[in-house]
């Protein structure tokens, strides 16, 4: 069977007990993506850079495809979780990069009351495969070099 788009063991936690991403029920459109180790999430306060979330896991996929990572609905009411970047984009070539193989992670900061402690294995995020388009002026030809926000590098 041809490889076209999945998930795999990042570097680093193959003896870490991963779960790969899953959908939960066949109409859903997300991989539910899980915490790789125990991370606390410190109250928002000016200055403070966003705690990233392992995940331990990396993905393939085509390279007119993007996996698109999305917070969990209920993670800002609950707990006051939001995405730092709004959405995370993982492109193509991020997959197996030299710094860090590709290793997935999402980006958190709390607005919540308190501290909030991620358990390992708790749900934390999921991620969407799409299609994209290029324009008919792209010239795109760069060398991923890098692994996360290595593209303005």
């Amino acid at each position: 069977m041809e490889r076209k788009r999945g998930f795999e063991i990042a570097k680093g936690f193959e003896d870490k007990n991963i779960n790969l991403p899953v959908r939960k029920t066949k109409a859903s459109a997300g991989y539910d993506f899980e915490a790789a180790e125990d991370t606390v999430i410190p109250v928002f306060k000016p200055g403070i850079k966003p705690v990233l979330v392992k995940t331990g896991v990396k993905s393939y996929f085509g390279e007119d495809e993007v996996l698109i990572l999305a917070n969990r609905s209920s993670n800002p009411m609950k707990k006051g979780l939001v995405l730092a970047n709004s959405i995370g984009v993982i492109d193509s070539d991020y997959y197996s990069n030299p710094d860090n193989d590709g290793h997935i992670m999402f980006a958190f900061y709390n607005f919540g009351e308190s501290d909030i402690t991620i358990t390992k294995g708790t749900a934390i995020g999921q991620g969407i495969f799409y299609k994209f388009l290029t324009s008919d002026e792209d010239v795109a030809n760069g060398t991923r070099v890098g692994g996360f926000g290595s593209t303005s590098r």
